[in-house]
């Protein structure tokens, strides 16, 4: 072959790799993007889970592409995955697949203080034009009740805020999220202010009384963290993805400062977290956020450059918290080591590590006085073979009792003018349709309620006469019923109903306290 001819060749055979590389490429970005649209809110930006198991190369690995391509098509029983059959095409399954399997599990992006500045959106320009009350008949706004909708496929129309007078059962409003609604916290200081944080960790910052979005900033990529000051002037968000977290103005929701969550974990490494919790308390004015996988709990003090005292060794995977005492004392689930651990915030130390049954998993708290004892309760994330709801003595820190209960369990919900606890039942039968109700006084299972779909994140009005249910998965309504009678009274339509929140909750910090518990705190 003529040098010339091997020339030509060589040119050819170069212009052909780098129209391949250049078509894999634009696939591979293509892939990407399906997945981000269709995928990240569950499984993490990165691959990684996040309510959902993490979707890479390594955790697929061995896993049929024939059985995964089934399973995006069908979707996944009693889980928030619903058919992609007809919403993506089979091309489109068949590449997702492929890259699914092909794709390691990213390292932590980058999400800076100006990609925050930058992301922030401003829908009313001038908040004195507001309305200056209510623009519905609303007796109080302690009556409002929220919930965090997902939408079906975590995104899209059904994904948004939805409000509702509790005590008419009504919709008073709608606030579009785009992306699947996860948290909705209340301002202490103004009842007129929610926020409203998804599952691709965006805050919205809603109006009550005119019902609509003012301004929004997406803080990261992934995560549900996110806690509102006392004196209602700060939000601290955190995220799964990637691992920092932000102070913001409650206002403007300006950035104000921004946080990478590392640490030194109970077993000596040093480790990049995830945040878990994240709360304010009425106790002073400081934040405290858990470091997922360090081990660690944070405290922010809300002054000069909002310094920080590390709390170390609380325990191995962090999650969820709740408040009792006045806000001084802060009880937070460490899923792997099957406690729960007690830690003043006034001392800034751990107190006691509390026995908790198996993935301990606390949800918004749940605390009551009886009989002159404060007892809180504990749900367990694992259906283990000991499924277990655990009471504590708040005031001596000693386990009082385990409670048998159906299955696994999320979310506890009581109220001081309620006679039951309601724990949601999540193991993947029959029995997730159930909420089971024990009695605060015998400490006893007394009834099991079939709410139908899969019921779970149970919800007292602030009055405590209703209890609020997500039926979602299957059942796309939240049902409400007489907290004394137990009798069904209402149901309320919207597309996979998850978290409930409360206004009332500003007021009673943790669910089962009274008012009076706050008294003294500030």
């Amino acid at each position: 072959m003529k040098t010339s001819q091997k020339l030509l060749y060589t040119a050819l055979f170069a212009a052909l790799s780098c129209t391949l590389q250049a078509a894999e490429s634009d696939d591979s970005q293509k892939m990407h993007q399906l997945f981000e649209d269709n995928c990240a809110s569950c499984h993490g930006s990165d691959h990684g889970g996040y309510i959902a198991p993490a979707l890479n190369s390594e955790t697929l690995k061995g896993r049929s592409p024939t059985a995964l391509r089934s399973l995006i098509m069908t979707g996944s029983f009693d889980t928030l995955m619903p058919p992609f059959f007809g919403k993506l095409s089979d091309d489109e399954i068949r590449g997702l697949v492929k890259h699914l399997k092909a794709t390691p599990k990213l390292p932590n992006p980058a999400w800076t203080m100006d990609d925050i500045k930058k992301s922030i959106k401003v829908y009313v320009k001038d908040e004195s034009t507001l309305p200056a009350k209510p623009t519905y008949e609303i007796d109080s706004m302690d009556n409002v009740i929220g919930v965090a909708a997902r939408g079906k496929y975590g995104r899209g129309a059904g994904s948004k805020a939805i409000f509702i007078n509790s005590l008419t059962h009504k919709v008073i409003g709608e606030i579009p999220t785009g992306t699947a609604a996860h948290i909705i916290d209340y301002n202490p200081a103004n009842p007129r202010w929610a926020y409203v944080k998804t599952d691709t960790a965006e805050i919205f910052k809603v109006d009550l009384y005119s019902m609509q979005a003012v301004r929004s900033v997406k803080t990261g990529l992934n995560g549900p963290g996110i806690g509102v000051s006392r004196d209602g002037k700060y939000i601290m968000a955190g995220s799964f993805v990637p691992h920092n977290a932000v102070i913001l103005n409650a206002d403007t929701l300006e950035p104000l400062k921004t946080f990478e969550l590392e640490g030194v974990d109970p077993d000596g490494k040093m480790v990049s977290s995830d945040s878990g919790m994240i709360i304010g308390t009425p106790f002073a004015d400081i934040f405290a956020i858990a470091l997922e996988n360090a081990g660690q709990v944070w405290v922010v003090d809300l002054k000069d450059d909002f310094p920080v005292t590390k709390i170390e060794n609380v325990g191995r995977h962090l999650h969820d918290a709740f408040l009792t005492h006045g806000g001084q004392k802060l009880m937070i689930a460490a899923y792997d080591d099957d406690i729960v651990a007690a830690i003043d915030l006034k001392e800034r130390k751990v107190i006691k590590k509390l026995q908790a049954g198996c993935v301990p998993h606390v949800g918004g708290g749940s605390a009551v006085v009886v009989d002159g004892r404060t007892l809180g309760f504990g749900t367990n994330f694992g259906d283990c073979d000991k499924t277990v709801v655990s009471v504590w003595d708040l005031d001596t820190m000693e386990v009082v009792k385990q409670i048998p209960v159906a299955g696994g369990t999320e979310s506890p919900a009581a109220h001081e003018n309620a006679p039951y606890v309601a724990v949601d039942i999540i193991s993947k039968d029959r029995r997730a349709r159930t909420i089971q109700l024990i009695d605060k006084k015998s400490l006893e299972v007394v009834k099991t309620l079939d709410v139908g779909g899969h019921a779970y994140f149970p919800e007292y009005s602030t009055d405590g006469k209703f209890l609020y249910v997500s039926a979602g998965y299957s059942g796309d309504e939240v049902v409400v019923y007489d907290a004394n009678s137990l009798e069904k009274i209402a149901t309320v339509p919207m597309e996979s109903p998850a978290g409930i929140f409360a206004h009332g909750r500003v007021k009673y910090m943790t669910r089962g306290l009274s008012p009076d518990e706050m008294k003294g705190a500030k």
